[in-house]
């Protein structure tokens, strides 16, 4: 019987492949709970009459690592389950703020793509993440490099 839900392997992850994720709307509970859980009590996440007073920022704002670790849970429910091996690095940009009732999902472009030379069953794959806002605004990109179980030993990407 097929399995659905499986990931994507190193085959299925051409240079030049793009996709996007789903949308996830951001509430006042997730920043709350994630603030809680990271001890990320910094005044901006926990007092609201310093926001209003003092912030140039209106609104409850999701720390730029809410906004990374949303977009990797929807990556890792539809790209990677059964697949994806290793969070190697990456480089992040936080570039705009993220508030509670914003919708944000994750576009993602292939820009590496290249077998392991240690372990032939494997594949290396770095994507470009951005991730917007339902305004069109981009509020962050990150680019991981991940290790990626392949099919084969001998087969690259975008070929057949």
């Amino acid at each position: 019987m097929e399995t659905v839900g499986l990931g994507f392997c190193y085959e299925d992850l051409p240079l030049g492949r793009k996709f996007q994720t789903i949308g996830r709307t951001v509430t006042d509970a997730d920043i709350t709970n994630f603030i809680n859980a990271t001890g990320m009590l910094e005044v901006l996440f926990i007092n609201a009459e310093f926001r209003e007073q003092e912030s140039s920022m209106k609104g409850f704002a999701a720390p730029g690592a809410l906004v990374y670790t949303f977009m990797e849970g929807l990556l890792t429910q539809a790209t990677m389950q059964h697949t994806g091996f290793a969070f190697l690095e990456m480089e992040l940009k936080v570039m705009g703020p993220t508030f509670a009732g914003d919708t944000i999902h994750c576009e993602v472009e292939v820009i590496e793509s290249r077998r392991s030379k240690s372990r032939p069953n494997r594949g290396l794959v770095r994507t470009r993440n951005r991730v917007f806002k339902q305004t069109g605004e981009q509020v962050l990109e990150y680019t991981p490099l991940r290790m990626i179980k392949a099919r084969t030993t001998d087969k690259e990407p975008g070929t057949r």
